[in-house]
């Protein structure tokens, strides 16, 4: 059963990426730890992933994102929807090589990039979980990767 659930959260995680092949122009929640040690919220969406193990995010380095990660990388992850709840607790790391940035560039971000994914602002945020809470058909599991 709870094979069943992992593989329906990992579906979920997909969907909602846009490199997932299906995206629904859904969004996700990211949470990070600001310099006094509280929790911060917003609203992002998910580039690519790999099941649940991993998400990545793209944003800009002088976003407040990538301020909060370089003093805490501890953060959180939740795909919610009203038949389910995908939430995973691990740590975030900024990427700058080009070619992840490439790599995790989709057409949607010439808004925050115009230069492409060859801005020296522009960067890739890799999030890697390290537990789960999952909700997913009336079943709720909880776990390590």
């Amino acid at each position: 059963m709870s094979k069943d659930i992992i593989a329906k959260a990992c579906e979920i995680v997909k969907k909602q990426s846009v490199m997932g092949g299906e995206y629904t122009g859904q969004y996700c929640i990211l949470t990070l730890i600001d310099a006094e040690g509280f929790p911060t919220s917003s609203v992002i969406t998910a580039s690519k992933s790999d099941d649940i193990k991993w998400v990545t995010f793209c944003t800009l380095l002088n976003s407040n994102k990538v301020k909060e990660i370089k003093n805490c990388s501890r953060a959180s992850v939740c795909f919610a929807g009203i038949d389910h709840s995908v939430n995973l607790v691990g740590e975030i790391e900024i990427i700058t090589s080009e070619d992840v940035k490439q790599e995790m560039w989709y057409d949607a971000l010439k808004m925050h990039s115009p230069e492409g994914y060859t801005d020296p602002s522009y960067c890739v945020l890799k999030f890697t979980a390290k537990r789960y809470t999952l909700f997913v058909n009336g079943e709720y599991i909880a776990g390590t990767i």
